[in-house]
């Protein structure tokens, strides 16, 4: 039997056995030269992370390229250090799950160490002011999701969390921008040392979401006298804090058990799925695809690991900038929120489910290739056509990746100005393109507005997934039932309107009317969405 932990991984021949590649590296020293001269700290130590970021550093061990490994931190939930990082000694289990249904499995063991990012865990945060006091240090990476870098409300006021952050300064921090301010202070204090924080979330303009909301900390703290003003001065100076744009791209979807019973038919022990209590499901295993993008502005004050020997693009904001928003607006995001949102709807439980039915298929194709398509700048590195095309036939397709609709609904009010907002507003600065001749943006739009509802096209309930704005929105559609009459304008136009919600007020580009009537014909009855899909979507 075979136990993942680092003296279960000695016993290399019978891991080969079971066709699982092991770390080609001595790990102990490792762990010894990266704790005495750390490089890499990585904040957010989900499946995106352990799946994809922290192979790329193994891929440079196993080269010899670098000798010190990432050290892992969660600022959200800890339950993932506890119990998916500490009992198996930081080594993960990565499962590829190709289309063909064969899968290549790899332990990782790339992580020196894994940390509670929280000032309540008094020794790991104590931990990790060290680790910013050294003069190594050259990047802080994050995965911690877009909402992450939010600071304020849609009223524009300040969280509670980052209220209070502002208003008791450094020492005492809650949200993730907060402790990251904090952090930058500590380096600040001990050497004004060079650093670089890189968002590899998925999210439009993520560098300058990230250091927008840093700088923001920091301006209000040196308002309140908690910091000096050269601390700020520091923070906005790239030239010794930067952050980095990039583009991030690898689907790493929940556990599944279909892969956790074939690991204990090879022979692995405690394999256990895990929903900790803020609903994040974890396993000592990361199921993911064999595709995978990263794209870097090539912007670090202090240096960086070779990664680029891994894979890795490094180049210009503004051409990271150009593949950011073909695979964000255009290539594979605005696709994936059209299928959640319509699966969830439709009774689907898996995206690749979804690309057999006719209208869905034909939904992202047109979405992607008749209206996204024309405003997309091809970016150089990466075709877009290609990237398209690999999204649609290959990995959407794919019915190995155990992805579903309900994990691609979270949080969609996020998602929908970058994901649709970008292409109406570009189509708005072209003289030679007709935002109003937008027919399946809209059609997607309205499928979100009827999802809101809770009902799902047979009218029964259905459970929404996780969204920070449900409380603010459910209560437009309340006790709305299917075939009753319904004055649409008056529920939808508080919506539509919103430009946070959507990048853009939909009424005055032309596609608050459209959205209301596709939404109107969706509430007619039982059925009504899929009728309405086979009228508009041919």
């Amino acid at each position: 039997m075979l136990k993942l932990n680092r003296e279960g991984i000695k016993n290399r021949s019978e891991w080969y056995k079971a066709g699982i590649e092991l770390p080609e590296f001595d790990i102990d020293s490792m762990i010894s030269k990266t704790f005495e001269s750390p490089t890499w700290i990585h904040f957010g130590a989900g499946n995106i992370f352990r799946g994809f970021i922290a192979v790329l550093q193994q891929t440079l061990l196993n080269k010899g390229l670098d000798d010190k490994g990432i050290i892992a931190a969660e600022t959200f939930d800890v339950e993932i250090i506890d119990k998916a990082y500490k009992p198996f000694d930081n080594l993960s289990l990565l499962v590829i799950m190709n289309p063909d249904g064969s899968f290549e499995k790899k332990v990782v063991g790339s992580l020196a160490g894994s940390l509670a990012g929280d000032p309540s865990r008094k020794e790991d945060w104590n931990t990790l002011n060290e680790l910013f006091k050294k003069p190594s240090l050259q990047m802080v990476s994050m995965t911690i999701t877009e909402k992450g870098y939010n600071l304020k409300n849609l009223s524009g006021e300040y969280f509670p969390d980052v209220k209070k952050d502002i208003e008791e300064g450094p020492a005492s921090v809650r949200h993730a921008m907060s402790k990251m301010a904090s952090l930058a202070y500590t380096r600040f204090k001990n050497g004004k040392h060079k650093l670089a924080f890189v968002s590899m979330d998925n999210c439009s303009h993520n560098g300058e979401r990230f250091g927008n909301a840093v700088i923001t900390i920091a301006s209000e703290w040196a308002k309140r006298g908690l910091v000096e003003p050269e601390f700020l001065d520091y923070v906005k100076n790239p030239d010794m804090v930067s952050f980095p744009w990039t583009m991030i791209d690898k689907i790493t979807p929940r556990p599944a058990e279909e892969v956790r019973q074939s690991l204990i038919k090879d022979g692995l022990l405690d394999m256990e799925l895990v929903k900790t209590e803020k609903n994040t499901y974890v396993a000592p295993f990361i199921n993911a695809e064999g595709p995978q993008y990263l794209v870097v502005e090539d912007c670090f004050p202090n240096g960086r690991p070779p990664l680029q020997e891994a894979g890795v693009i490094f180049t210009s904001r503004e051409t990271v900038d150009r593949v950011e928003k073909m695979k964000v607006c255009t290539c594979l995001n605005p696709l994936h929120t059209s299928l959640a949102i319509y699966g969830c709807l439709l009774g689907y439980k898996f995206i690749s489910e979804e690309m057999k039915d006719p209208q869905l298929k034909k939904l992202v194709e047109k979405i992607c290739f008749e209206e996204g398509m024309p405003v997309v700048v091809n970016p150089g590195v990466i075709d877009p056509v290609v990237f398209a095309n690999e999204v649609i036939k290959v990995r959407l397709p794919n019915p190995y990746i155990p992805d579903t609709p309900q994990r691609i609904a979270v949080d969609t009010s996020q998602k929908l100005a970058i994901r649709f907002g970008e292409t109406i507003k570009s189509y708005e600065k072209r003289s030679d393109l007709d935002t109003q001749s937008l027919k399946y943006i809209p059609l997607v739009i309205a499928g979100w507005c009827r999802y809101l509802m809770g009902l799902d096209d047979e009218g029964n309930e259905m459970q929404l997934s996780p969204d920070p704005m449900l409380d603010t929105l459910r209560p437009f559609f309340k006790d709305m039932k299917l075939g009753a009459q319904v004055n649409v304008k008056e529920v939808l136009s508080p919506i539509l309107s919103n430009p946070t919600l959507f990048g853009v007020n939909l009424y005055e580009v032309g596609l608050g009317e459209k959205t209301e009537g596709y939404f109107g014909e969706m509430i007619t009855g039982p059925g009504a969405v899929r009728k309405t899909l086979e009228k508009y979507v041919k």
